[in-house]
C-alpha cells in the first residue's frame, strides 16, 4: 500500500515571509536604498576624480610604505595593465562596492563576535548560525536582495555583507577566547572592569587575528561583488557577466585577470597591516 507524504510547502512560507518584509518595511529598505546609493555615488565619484596616473601613484605609495617594494612594483604592473586594458572605471566600481560592503559587514560583526567572545549561550546560538551562512551557495543570497533592494549595486552589496560577515565574527570570537587567561587573571588582579579588560587587553592581543578576518571578509566581498553582477551590479563582474552573454572569452578573462590583481593587492595589504613581515 503506498503511502502520499504530504509535501512541506517551505518554499511558500518563504515567499510568503518576503512578502511580508517587503510590504511592512518598504519604508525602511528605500531609506537604506536611497544611503547606500548616496555613499556608492560619493565613493566612486570621489575615486573616479583622481587622474589614474595619480591614484596608481597613491596605491604604490601605500604598497611600499606597507609592504615593500616588491608589492609596489607588483601593484604598480597590475594596475597599469588593468589600465591599458580599459578597466579603469569597472575596477573604481568594484572596489567601491567592497570598500563599503566590507565596512557595513564590519561593522556588524564585530559587535556580534565580540558578544560571542564573552557570552558562552550566545556562542552557541550563533555558531550554528554562521555554520548555515557559510554552506550556503553565494548565489542564494542574490534572491532576497532583489525584493527588499531592486535590481541594482545596492542588492549587491546587501548580498556581499551578508556573504561575507561570517569570517569577521569567527576570527573575533576565536581572537578573544584564545587571549591566555594568565593575563586575563592578571586584569583582574589589578581591578579591571569587563570593559577595560576587553578594550586594553583582548583586543590588542587578539588583534592579528581580528586582521585575519578582515582579510578573509574582503577576499568574499570581492568574490561575491563580481557574482552580483547577475542582479545588476556595476564593476568588473558585470563585464565578465557581459562577456559570457555575448560569447566573448577574450575580455571575460580580461576582466578576471582584473580581479584577480585586485584580489593580490588587497590581501597582501591587509595582511601587511595584520603585522605581517615587509618584503624588501
Amino acid at each position: 500500500m503506498d503511502f502520499d507524504i504530504p509535501r512541506i510547502p517551505l518554499g511558500d512560507w518563504i515567499e510568503s515571509g518576503l512578502d511580508f518584509l517587503t510590504t511592512e518595511f518598504s519604508g525602511v529598505t528605500r531609506a537604506i536604498s536611497r544611503g547606500t546609493q548616496s555613499g556608492i555615488n560619493l565613493l566612486n565619484d570621489g575615486l573616479m576624480w583622481l587622474p589614474e596616473w595619480a591614484l596608481i601613484a597613491l596605491i604604490v605609495l601605500l604598497c611600499w610604505k606597507l609592504s615593500g617594494r616588491r608589492l609596489a612594483i607588483g601593484g604598480l604592473a597590475g594596475l597599469a595593465l588593468i589600465w591599458n586594458l580599459g578597466l579603469w572605471n569597472p575596477m573604481i566600481q568594484t572596489l567601491t562596492l567592497v570598500v563599503i560592503a566590507t565596512l557595513v559587514a564590519i561593522v556588524i560583526a564585530l559587535p556580534l563576535g565580540i558578544l560571542a567572545a564573552v557570552s558562552d549561550r550566545f556562542y552557541r546560538v550563533i555558531m550554528p548560525i554562521l555554520d548555515f551562512m557559510q554552506t550556503m551557495p553565494a548565489f542564494v543570497y542574490l534572491i532576497p536582495a532583489i525584493p527588499f533592494f531592486g535590481i541594482g549595486s545596492v542588492s549587491g552589496i546587501f548580498a556581499t555583507v551578508i556573504f561575507s560577515m561570517p569570517p569577521a565574527i569567527r576570527f573575533t570570537t576565536l581572537g578573544i577566547r584564545q587571549v591566555p587567561k594568565d593575563l586575563i587573571e592578571a586584569a583582574d588582579a589589578y581591578g579591571s572592569t569587563r570593559s577595560q579588560k576587553l578594550i586594553k587587553v583582548q583586543l590588542p592581543l587578539s588583534l592579528p587575528t581580528l586582521m585575519g578576518g578582515i582579510n578573509q571578509t574582503i577576499m568574499l566581498a570581492l568574490s561575491m561583488v563580481v557574482i552580483a553582477a547577475m542582479i545588476g551590479a556595476n564593476g568588473l563582474g558585470s563585464e565578465v557577466w557581459r562577456a559570457i552573454q555575448r560569447l566573448r572569452p577574450g575580455e571575460g578573462f580580461e576582466a578576471g585577470i582584473a580581479v584577480v590583481i585586485m584580489a593580490m593587492l588587497l590581501d597582501r595589504l591587509t595582511q601587511s597591516l595584520s603585522g605581517g613581515k615587509k618584503t624588501k
